[in-house]
């Protein structure tokens, strides 16, 4: 408890800024923890995508032949999106 610093009234009636606030919260993570986090998400990337277009094309004649709304198209598009997306989270993980 020697170590607690009581705030003075001056310090107390001025707020502090935000940006020094959020800064002194965040926690940096360690080099390790970057490249493990943001291969994770790279790896979920390549697995939906590969996955995806896989099953897709197994699923093939039988979305073809229901006359979905959904096409191929659609579905192909939704894959990618996922894809890039966790891909994109894997980006802002690894400069993050």
């Amino acid at each position: 408890m020697a170590g607690d610093k009581v705030p003075t009234l001056q310090s107390l009636e001025k707020p502090e800024k935000l940006q020094d606030v959020l800064r002194q919260d965040r926690g940096d993570d360690c080099l390790g923890c970057k490249i493990i986090g943001s291969g994770a998400f790279f790896g979920l990337a390549g697995y939906s995508y590969f996955s995806g277009m896989s099953q897709l094309e197994k699923q093939r004649a039988a979305i073809l032949q229901s006359k979905s709304f959904f096409g191929m198209r659609s579905r192909r598009f939704g894959i990618v999106t996922i894809s890039a997306g966790l891909a994109w989270m894997g980006l802002w993980r690894a400069l993050k």
